[in-house]
């Protein structure tokens, strides 16, 4: 009997380690592919521009990227008949869209070429926590096992204490380097649009008052300094962060979902907010408004 109980066990930890590999390899060869189609419109950045946990996956993106066929690079794509390479990948930094290092992957920026003519970016959330402090402390409120993974999550620190300088200068290195690669392209920085009311909390957030007040002020100063770069590197600017105002997760209409959603990602845009974005984006290149 022990020895039937050891070989199953044995059993177990072969086929757990055979698909832990199995997952790497996946991950490391889709990272390796090099971009393909007509890169007329190159679309950058990070969970936010992917269309995290919204439906249909992109064909042929990398299953770690969590790319969505209703990220706003797609809508937009489709609505105005642009040929699209869209790299934007959830959980990317600002670094990674101008260096690579993302699931094995080069740089996202390196899409862009020649004969690039529309260039989108969000970037930034990830650089600072922004994201990931909203969802660790909904978590730790919930309890139970969501609350005990919150817990395991770094405590959240202030605005203050997180490297605003940084993500600037690399959002700005972004735009210069796509720049640099299409000389001819209009960009298009997008911002965060708000998770966050303007005042107060609201049941669908999970958060405290105190804990909304602490992570306030750092979605204001990313959309600042967002602002700042695009500004710098002489990119436009679809600042969702002031026009999805009263389109938060406490609204009747968000545009960014709240701890717990239905559908999509916690505290990621909702289908109506990755069509407004794609609408505005549309606008600002001039192109066919999405319907």
């Amino acid at each position: 009997m022990v020895k039937i109980v050891k070989r199953v066990a044995l059993g177990l930890v072969v086929l757990i380690v055979a698909g832990v590999a199995a997952l790497i390899g996946t991950v490391y060869y889709q990272g390796r592919q090099r971009p393909s189609g007509n890169p007329v419109y190159v679309a950058l950045g990070s969970s936010f521009a992917a269309g995290l946990g919204l439906e249909g996956r992109a064909p042929g993106s990398p299953l770690a990227c969590q790319r969505s066929l209703n990220g706003y690079p797609q809508r937009l794509a489709r609505a105005a008949g642009l040929p699209l390479v869209d790299m934007s990948c959830s959980g990317s930094t600002a670094a990674q869209v101008k260096e690579g290092g993302q699931f094995f992957q080069g740089p996202q920026v390196a899409a862009v070429a020649p004969a690039t003519r529309y260039v989108t970016l969000t970037a930034g959330g990830n650089d600072v926590s922004y994201i990931g402090d909203l969802v660790g402390m909904a978590y730790r409120n919930r309890g139970g096992l969501l609350g005990l993974m919150g817990k395991l999550m770094h405590a959240p620190h202030a605005s203050s204490e997180r490297d605003f300088k940084k993500v600037e200068a690399d959002i700005r290195g972004a735009i210069a380097a796509a720049r640099n690669r299409a000389p001819a392209a209009r960009i298009v920085v997008v911002s965060y649009p708000p998770a966050l009311p303007e005042h107060g909390t609201c049941a669908a957030l999970g958060l405290t008052a105190d804990q909304v007040a602490l992570m306030r002020p750092v979605a204001e100063t990313l959309a600042g300094v967002t602002r700042a770069a695009a500004r710098e590197g002489g990119a436009q600017v679809v600042d969702m962060a002031v026009i999805g105002k009263g389109h938060d997760a406490c609204s009747s209409e968000p545009w960014v979902n709240g701890a717990a959603p239905r559908q999509g990602a916690p505290f990621h845009p909702t289908l109506k907010g990755t069509e407004a974005t794609a609408r505005l984006v549309a606008r600002a290149f001039g192109l066919n408004p999405v319907s």
